[in-house]
Parts: structure tokens; sequence; C-alpha cells
């Protein structure tokens, strides 16, 4: 099915909550008056709702009854006690959405019971501007149309992927704490623009629109890095200087050992503690 025409409900009222709020409205994938919303703290659903003009609900089980497509978009702390409150008004079957990292669809069921319709994701946040990508897990049994479903509601705030569970530890491993690697890149290239002359100011901007407009040519041309390397890499010349001072560094082995860490450390949350 497509959302168009559904009413979408979000459980949770965070930063990734609103990111996804935006795109549905401003993209008019989902309008303002189809969407409701709930949240622990009134003033912050209050908020949501004045600002995009929303339905605020009175509570989960209120929502849940009222909508086709409940975003779950708590924290995994408090994921079993969100599910615990909803469950008796799951009867309609609603799609339910994930949005909490670690926690498994087993984990989920575990507390609902077998449930047909459910979907894990796992979006990152450059979502908040509209340029995320969201990893979609398939679930045994999931019908076609709510992974459709599912695809149009997480294309409003970027790209979108579709993968098996079990790939989901390694997608927290890159895309979910991948920005956080990237900013460091951004932070330290702009040190090394101070270090030589460049204020601070400078520095920054010319750091972040060099990694913007790289990552951005790549993804439009679907060139491949090593070609953009070469191309901007004359004999003898600056880049390949530069590049010469970052594998001694051991750059690539240690973004992988990054990817691989957290990879690890992503598997080992969603076991829960020992």
């Amino acid at each position: 099915m497509s959302v168009k025409g559904k009413k979408v409900g979000f459980v949770g009222a965070g930063n990734m909550g609103e990111a996804l709020i935006r795109g549905l409205v401003e993209s008019n994938v989902v309008p303002a008056d189809k969407i409701l919303i709930a949240d622990v703290r009134a003033d912050r659903v209050r908020q949501l709702a004045d600002q995009y003009g929303l339905h605020a609900a009175a509570g989960n089980a209120s929502l849940v009854k009222d909508v086709d497509v409940v975003i779950l978009a708590v924290k995994p702390q408090i994921m079993a006690a969100v599910l615990r409150e909803a469950k008796p008004a799951l009867t309609s079957h609603p799609l339910l959405i994930s949005l909490a990292a670690g926690v498994s669809t087993a984990t989920i069921t575990s507390v609902v019971g077998a449930y047909p319709r459910l979907i894990r994701v796992m979006p990152n946040t450059p979502a908040l501007v509209l340029q995320g990508v969201t990893a979609i897990a398939r679930t045994p049994g999931l019908a076609q149309d709510d992974l459709e479903t599912a695809q149009e509601i997480f294309a409003a705030v970027g790209r979108v992927v579709v993968l098996d569970e079990e790939q989901m530890d390694a997608v927290t491993g890159l895309s979910g704490s991948g920005p956080a690697y990237v900013a460091l890149v951004i932070e330290a290239l702009a040190d090394g623009g101070v270090k030589m002359g460049l204020d601070r100011a400078t520095a920054m901007t010319l750091a972040t629109q060099t990694v913007l407009g790289a990552a951005k040519l790549l993804a439009e041309t679907g060139m491949h890095p090593g070609a953009l390397k070469d191309m901007v890499s004359s004999p003898g010349g600056t880049t390949i200087a530069g590049i010469a001072a970052l594998e001694e560094g051991g750059l690539r082995t240690t973004f992988i050992r990054a990817v691989e860490r957290a990879t690890q450390r992503s598997r080992e949350l969603g076991r829960g503690p020992a």
C-alpha cells in the first residue's frame, strides 16, 4: 500500500521523529492533518503540533488505535514499556516501524507477540536536513506493500536501502555512527588549515564544503572514489603528497576498524546486559 491517504502516528517526539515529520509534510507525502504524535513530554507534543499542524494524541494507546502506520521513535531502553502500553490497542494491526537502535524484531515480538506487520529501520542523523540514509530490514512474512510503504516514508528524508535484519549491526557501525566519523574528518581538515595559517571560520567553511561537494560528486555521478582521487592527484603534486601522509597514518585501516568496532558494539548492545 502507498502511505498516501493513510494516517501516520509517531510514538516519540525527539529529533529523528521531528526530522521524519518535517520530511513527510514538506514533501506532501503525508499531509500534516494525517499525522498524530504522542510523547511523555506534553510541551514537546504541543510544540510540534503547533509548528507543523499535527494532531496531538492523548497517549500511546489512543494513537495506535487511530492510525494505519505507527512509527516507534523512542529510545531502546524504554521500548519494552512503550510496547506494553500500546499492545492492547494493536487489534487493528497497524504497520509498526521501529527506529530503536539495537532492538531486534525478535525483541519486539517477545513483548507484543507474533505480529505480521513489523519493520525495523536504521536512519541516521543527516535525516535532520533531509539528507539521511535509512536501512530497512526485510522480515519474514512481510507483505511487499508494507515494505513499499516504509520505503516511501523514509525516502522523504533521504535515500533508502533494503537488506536482511542480520546486516543491521553493520549498518549501525557504518551509516549510523558514520556522521561522527565524518565530523572528525572535517574538524581535522580545518585544524590543518588553521595550522597552515587560515582563520578558523574560513578553514571550517573550506573543510565542510569540500567534504559535502566530494560526497555529492560521487553520489550524483556514480564515480568510484578511487577515480576521484586519481582525477585530483597530479604526478609529483600536492594531492599525492597529502595522500602519502594519510597512508602513513593508516587512514584506511583506521576507518575499517572503526566500522568493525562499532558493529561489534551494536551486537553487544542488542544482546542486552550479560
